[in-house]
């Protein structure tokens, strides 16, 4: 009775103007050849992640997506949001 997990990233997708990367990641577990549970797990990565943090296969998305120019288009827009007001504790 061999049980083993295994992880993959099933989707990487590339969305909107700032090109966030959306991963779904998918966890099987199965017991001897016969999947017995699966699981998915969504996130989502904005131009100002650090690709050395990502899964390989993630990184060389990100690479090939964010330019520069895409970088400094999302640090502008960023700028344009209104900042919270501090909470004192």
């Amino acid at each position: 009775m061999a049980i083993t997990k295994s992880t993959s990233n099933e989707v990487i997708e590339i969305v909107g103007e700032h090109k966030l990367i959306g991963v779904k990641k998918v966890t099987t577990i199965n017991e001897d050849g016969a999947v017995i549970s699966k699981s998915n797990h969504r996130t989502t990565y904005s131009p100002d992640t650090d690709v050395s943090t990502l899964d390989a296969d993630v990184a060389v998305v990100a690479n090939a997506v964010w330019t520069q120019a895409v970088k400094d288009a999302y640090q502008a827009y960023l700028a344009t949001l209104p900042q919270p007001d501090p909470v004192d504790w």
